[in-house]
């Protein structure tokens, strides 16, 4: 899908609102941003499960989350999210080195390490270091694209710092990690060769190094350990055709998107799974605009996988993207049939229903959205024109301040902040939340003039 759609803004809940608001005048920095992509992400999910159940984790709770960014990477803010860059996806080679990269992070919150790092942000006694502290929980629950100064860069030396495990930990990691793919059945050689890629890196200089390698500090003996435990526990049993497949449609959809589409063409001649390689066409040809071929590759994934909610979705996407919004909807509502607890393709129903000229059911779809993943805000974005649309004239100026807000844009929160306060009726919980972030805006003002 285009990156457009692929890049959410997240939500975040009102109890630490303010505290982001802080967190925007102390941290200068880059923002993470996620792609965010229903097919991807239950993808991962499926990748992730039996690893993070062998880790004792919450599968259902803890989510694997895209970055974008080309380089090859991985960490973990909290216990709630992993969070792995798309240029880690596109290097790795076998479903097994990436679940080997989830274990890892997996134990990172099993052994509790990320304990140590909060300590260390505790005691940064600047402003600095506790706006770094506030930032990295903001991303953890979702803050992505261009958020101003509440998401956290992914270059800066506090980052580094902050993601940063010592030898130790990743060495204890490693041991864990290589337990929870025994125990889900899945070849620990996956570790092996995921350290292979770095053998050779420590002779580099910092700056030359992978980001991957400055905050997993990696060691001729972590290696000598990952193989001497395959030796002793033996290689396991090739990956389940279910790894693969979603392996290859995560991979397949990213690179899609993100490589040139003659690039994308050429290559997936060389996918096994036809519907797959349907849909990578699909892709390619939505990018050259080219509708009727993008149709009849993404029917030929439906004609295969005719209940698979994800291609309905897509479908859908390319639809709306060339303004068929009534096809789309359709296409989207499809989606929602299969998959009806699914936030990202309610909100694309929503958006489509928003275009087809339907605002009072889009509204409703957008909130079943919002309830389900706060993290979304650009349902925030859609849901000011539906009420507006619907004469609800406070509401759509409540939520044009969150979102806002949310992209670190003070200025113009707090104005339509003012706007809905004057609008909705006073004492209303919506009333509140308006005040929420006046009182957020206000802060920031008096701030800067200290």
């Amino acid at each position: 899908m285009t990156f457009d759609r692929f890049s959410r803004l997240a939500s975040i809940p009102a109890v630490v609102f303010c505290l982001l608001v802080y967190t925007a005048t102390c941290v200068q920095a880059a923002t993470i941003t996620l792609l965010r992509d229903a097919d991807i992400e239950q993808g991962l999910s499926r990748l992730a499960a039996p690893v993070l159940r062998a880790a004792g984790l919450n599968a259902k709770r803890l989510r694997v989350l895209v970055v974008n960014d080309s380089q090859f990477n991985a960490f973990v803010l909290d216990s709630r999210t992993i969070f792995i860059n798309y240029g880690l996806i596109l290097k790795v080679t076998s479903p097994e080195m990436l679940q080997a990269v989830i274990a890892h992070e997996a134990a990172h919150i099993s052994n509790g390490h990320l304990a140590r790092r909060q300590q260390n942000l505790q005691s940064a006694g600047t402003a600095v270091g506790l706006g770094l502290a506030l930032a990295a929980i903001a991303a953890a629950a979702g803050a992505s694209e261009a958020a101003g100064g509440i998401a956290i860069g992914t270059q800066t030396s506090a980052l580094r710092g902050f993601l940063s495990h010592t030898r130790a930990e990743e060495s204890s990691a490693d041991r864990a990690a290589a337990r929870f793919l025994i125990a889900a059945g899945i070849d620990p050689q996956g570790l092996v060769d995921l350290h292979r890629i770095f053998a050779g890196q420590e002779v580099l200089s910092l700056a030359n190094q992978d980001p991957y390698m400055r905050s997993h500090p990696l060691s001729r003996d972590r290696i000598r350990a990952a193989e001497a435990f395959v030796a002793s526990h033996g290689r396991g049993t090739a990956a389940a055709p279910e790894a693969d497949y979603w392996f290859a449609r995560i991979r397949g959809k990213l690179s899609a998107f993100k490589r040139s589409p003659k690039w994308s063409l050429r290559r997936a001649k060389e996918e096994s799974h036809r519907d797959i390689r349907l849909m990578r066409e699909a892709i390619a040809h939505h990018r050259r605009r080219n509708l009727q071929q993008a149709l009849r590759a993404i029917n030929g994934s439906l004609a295969i996988r005719p209940k698979d909610a994800f291609y309905h979705d897509l479908k859908g996407q390319i639809l709306f993207e060339n303004r068929h919004w009534s096809e789309a909807k359709n296409s989207f509502a499809r989606a929602v049939q299969l998959t009806p607890a699914d936030s990202l393709v309610l909100a694309s129903y929503g958006r489509a229903q928003l275009a087809a000229g339907s605002p009072s059911a889009a509204l409703k779809t957008m909130e079943r959205s919002r309830n389900l993943d706060f993290r979304n805000a650009l349902v925030l974005r859609d849901m000011s024109q539906a009420y507006a649309k619907t004469g609800q004239n406070g509401m759509a100026a409540l939520v044009t301040a969150e979102r806002y807000a949310l992209s670190g844009r003070f200025e113009d929160a707090g104005l339509h902040a003012k706007r809905a306060v004057a609008l909705l009726p006073r004492g209303s919980t919506t009333w509140r939340r308006a005040q929420d972030v006046l009182l957020a805006y206000e802060q920031i003002q008096k701030r800067k003039r200290r």
